[in-house]
């Protein structure tokens, strides 16, 4: 028989399904996943879930509450002025940033001109005055028209651009302008960018080069007063921005993406009143008033509220709270938008505390969705003994690698891609168990096609689940062989048309193959009207002795039924068809199985002594009158495995042609449910009668076996066609020792003489 070819070599199936995890990298490089890999961090946050940060943020919102007590928006900008020098003066806060862009643009007429020209001028004069307040500058109004009505576009340079225009053509953000007079505006000098990336809550632009100059965030414009640094001391350096003291003591360095941006480190969902203390404007504003009451209780509460320790020493974000004013978004930890204000708060946390979110660079995530892709795929497809432990393994792997990424984020906030990966060990996984599936089925029609007609289909079906080509070869098994022949087959072919011996032994040899098969045994061969199989190979059978000596059993009874039915059949069949009768040979022990012959054309069969034995069996039970014969080793096996299951009778100890050593053999009587009186008294006295013969009391065994062979079943009178019966031969074996006595040393084997 030809070797079996593959469809497809291993190397170049594995470099077509490489093909999988490459279009992933692909998709991943392209942003498509970008969604979905943003909700993995969420997730990965609120597994992390709320931090500690070094630096005191307190918010004061601009809420419902406030708009309530002093009105819609835009106010007298005398309010920021009046609540932002309290604060600094009678509370001690470090800094401030206000998240308003203080813009006389989108002003309405209706406004009263005399009073916000009032509010600008006290707002201005606080802010020019008090270097600790920042507040918003922003390239989000895009479009706007010069001092000469031309309009121009605003955009915030992408500084890792090669195309980046010379730095006297990018336009500035849009700047807070507070009119103090016709004519006359001022812009305060703190300020900072309050812009994200996409609008986002993720992603922050650090700084932005202008014609200007440079602009900076407001939470690093917040970092730097907090640290007393000038703003000289901000230094952009490569990938990295340093703030630097006045001695050259660094401060801070914020590790930069692409050249300019940094992640935000989210420290704790919105409403955590622990780590985002705060407080409503109109509050702050009402206590403020307070402190210049003419009523000392008044005073004194003011003066007790802005004593807080809350306050001292704190970082103070003045934003806007309320959903009215359309300043929201989701974050890491709020699934409902929140205020926009917790990015400079949050990002001014990461940059004091130094806790910033490291993201694998791009080769690296390549070499993780490739690495996580082979490996769950080389699990999920592995076969043998072991393939539902790959593949457990496999999902396990998965597993392993999202928890690894989850606990990573913990505890050192490292970012690793998980729906790439995971995405593309899943899908190449699924790749190839289809792909194997769609093989494994093509070489289990090629196998099923070359080897039903010869082979059993447990061996088919233990060559498909292998995956294994057949090839020359064995190995030694312990094994029960079974052979089997019909008593004077050579008379059959006298009697019978070649098309009527064909059809009687079709229907012979399938009764007998499906018991054997049906007890777990594999069909070896048929050698005319023998059939050789064996127990226990190739599929592991522990209890292949007894499973052989039933289907022994069985097949002698169905033969026994097939001699009923030829007989009611009539004269269709001669006499010798109405009593047909088998022999059967068993022995148990280690054999060399597995598929034995030329390289072009081979079985799977069995060779050793101990099939020898087996075939010594089947045609030594002629000579002892019987049908069914074994050794002591599968009587003694069946016996421990299943006492009392079968029957047997001990009919010595002989030598077969070609070995010297005694094998102590018995005959399958029958199974124990099928086991008749007459029978168990005729082994009782058969046995009693072999231990008189080994004893040489000669007239005591002649007497025994005389008794037994009245109650033989299958002797002369019983059986028409057997010429035989064991006790038969030991009274004719006995009458000759009593006439003639063996040597001194004789052991009570018996010799054989025929093969």
């Amino acid at each position: 028989m030809a070797p079996l070819k593959k469809s497809a070599p291993p190397r170049l199936r594995w470099l077509l399904l490489a093909l999988i995890p490459l279009a992933w990298c692909v998709i991943a490089h392209m942003g498509a996943l970008k969604s979905l890999e943003d909700g993995s961090v969420d997730l990965r946050f609120r597994y992390r879930g709320p931090i500690e940060a070094p630096v005191k943020v307190v918010y004061v919102d601009v809420d419902s509450l406030s708009l309530d007590s002093i009105g819609n928006m835009p106010w007298n900008r005398e309010f920021f002025a009046t609540v932002g020098r309290t604060l600094i003066e009678r509370a001690g806060v470090k800094a401030i940033g206000m998240d308003f862009v203080f813009s006389d643009a989108g002003v309405a007429e209706s406004v009263d001109r005399a009073k916000f020209v009032a509010g600008n001028r006290a707002l201005g004069a606080f802010l020019w005055n008090t270097p600790s307040v920042v507040v918003a500058t922003s390239f989000t109004a895009a479009d706007y028209h010069d001092l000469n009505g031309k309009k121009k576009m605003r955009e915030i340079p992408d500084v890792s651009r090669p195309d980046l225009p010379p730095l006297h053509q990018i336009e500035p953000p849009e700047l807070p302008s507070l009119s103090i007079a016709p004519g006359r505006t001022i812009v305060p000098p703190g300020v900072g960018l309050i812009d994200t990336v996409n609008q986002g809550t993720r992603w922050v632009p650090l700084f932005a080069p202008t014609a200007a100059r440079t602009f900076y965030a407001m939470a690093v414009e917040l970092a730097r007063i907090y640290y007393d640094i000038d703003r000289s001391g901000l230094k952009v350096e490569g990938d990295h921005l340093d703030l630097v003291r006045a001695d050259g003591s660094l401060a801070a360095s914020i590790p930069l993406t692409r050249k300019q941006l940094v992640e935000v480190n989210w420290f704790s969902p919105w409403l955590s009143a622990a780590r985002n203390p705060r407080e409503s404007f109109s509050v702050v504003y009402e206590y403020s008033q307070l402190l210049a009451s003419g009523k000392p209780e008044e005073r004194k509460s003011a003066e007790e509220f802005f004593a807080d320790p809350l306050f001292k020493g704190a970082v103070v974000l003045i934003g806007p709270t309320d959903r009215l004013l359309q300043d929201l978004a989701p974050t890491p930890f709020d699934d409902e938008p929140v205020p926009r204000i917790g990015i400079h708060g949050n990002l001014l946390k990461t940059i004091v505390s130094g806790q910033y979110l490291w993201r694998l660079p791009e080769p690296g995530a390549y070499a993780l969705i490739f690495g996580l892709s082979i490996l769950v795929s080389a699990l999920a497809v592995a076969g043998g003994g072991r393939a539902v432990f790959a593949k457990a393994m496999a999902v396990l792997s998965a597993a392993l690698y999202a928890a690894l990424a989850f606990q990573l984020f913990k505890l050192s906030h490292v970012i690793i891609p998980v729906v790439a990966p995971l995405g593309a060990a899943f899908t190449t996984s699924f790749a190839a168990i289809a792909w194997q599936v769609v093989e494994e089925q093509k070489q289990k029609g090629r196998i099923k096609g070359m080897f039903r007609a010869y082979l059993s289909p447990e061996l088919v079906e233990r060559m498909v689940s292998s995956g294994e080509e057949p090839k020359l070869g064995g190995i030694e098994e312990n094994i029960t062989a079974y052979f089997s022949d019909i008593q004077s087959f050579s008379s059959f072919s006298e009697k019978l048309s070649p098309s009527r011996l064909v059809h009687l032994m079709n229907e012979y040899l399938t009764a007998c193959t499906e018991i054997v098969q049906a007890e777990g045994g594999t069909l070896d061969k048929y050698i005319g009207d023998a059939v050789v199989a064996m127990y226990g190979a190739p599929l592991a059978l522990p209890d292949h002795p007894l499973r052989a000596c039933v289907a022994a059993l069985r097949v002698q009874r169905r033969v026994g039924e097939l001699r009923e039915k030829w007989t009611k059949e009539g004269d269709s069949w001669p006499a010798i068809v109405r009593g047909l009768q088998t022999r059967i040979g068993l022995n148990t022990g280690s054999a060399v199985v597995g598929n034995m012959g030329s390289q072009t054309r081979f079985n799977y069969t069995m060779m050793g002594d101990n099939v020898n034995i087996a075939a010594r069996m089947e045609t030594g039970a002629k000579s002892w009158g019987v049908y069914s014969m074994c050794t002591e080793a599968t009587r003694a096996e069946c016996e421990r495995i299943g006492p009392g299951r079968v029957v047997f009778r001990r009919l010595g100890r002989i030598t077969v042609q070609g070995r010297a050593q005694p094998i102590p053999i018995h005959e399958l009587v029958a199974l124990s449910e099928h086991a008749s009186d007459p029978m168990r008294e005729c082994i009782a006295a058969f046995e009693q009668g072999l231990a008189r013969y080994y004893e040489r009391d000669w007239d005591g065994a002649i007497a025994l076996f005389r008794r037994s062979e009245a109650l033989e079943a299958h002797g002369p009178r019983q059986a028409p066609g057997s010429e035989a019966s064991p006790s038969r031969i030991y009274i004719r074996i006995a009458e000759g020792y009593r006439s003639e006595p063996p040597p001194a040393g004789w052991d009570g084997v018996y010799h054989m003489t025929e093969k």
